[in-house]
């Protein structure tokens, strides 16, 4: 619900947006991000923390956001980015370990659990998206799953729609040769790849 404050004169109209209007977004965004975002990052602990931390920092800034045409979307910019943060604060921290000798833990694969209502089944699928690079693994998600187009998704990350389609693009084939491997034996197929 949006308050007007007039001013002391009044002329001038300010709209405020009141405090129920944060918990409504938080309500109908929070879920949603969190699974996005742990698909993005691979771990839905830091993906939660990441999506609280984004939801904390609009709440803060909360008239201004607030005022935005899509404060949702500026509240996923947040938490994308910072999970890209903690993403590569974790690789700095690998090849630290490496150049001081010592054997690093090895990387694991995407530990998701999957459930009906993140509609995201296929456990091959899964493993075949954590094995795409961070920016491949956000445009993939946030199109495909999120259902977001092109310009949606190159807002959301900060990319110009050209790069967007040349991350699904190359996303699209690295799946493709994860999920069908090339067998040099099997007969010619017209319109196979």
């Amino acid at each position: 619900m949006a308050v007007l404050e007039w001013s002391a004169d009044g002329v001038e109209a300010q709209a405020r947006v009141a405090p129920s209007d944060f918990d409504a977004l938080f309500l109908a965004g929070y879920g949603r991000l969190v699974r996005s975002v742990s698909y993005i990052c691979g771990d839905p602990e830091v993906a939660a923390d990441c999506v609280a931390d984004a939801f904390e920092r609009a709440f803060v800034r909360w008239r201004k956001v607030g005022q935005l045409d899509d404060p949702l979307g500026w509240v996923r910019r947040v938490a994308i980015h910072r999970a890209t943060d903690v993403h590569r604060r974790r690789v700095r921290g690998r090849r630290a370990v490496l150049r001081l000798g010592m054997r690093p833990e090895p990387p694991s694969r995407m530990a998701q659990q999957m459930s009906d209502s993140m509609q995201f089944h296929d456990s091959e699928l899964a493993a075949a998206v954590a094995e795409l690079s961070q920016q491949q693994r956000a445009v993939v998600v946030l199109h495909y799953l999120d259902d977001m187009s092109v310009i949606e998704v190159s807002a959301a990350l900060s990319l110009s729609d050209g790069a967007v389609k040349y991350h699904l693009h190359q996303a699209r084939a690295r799946l493709r040769n994860i999920l069908q491997p090339h067998d040099p034996d099997a007969p010619y197929q017209e319109g196979a790849p």
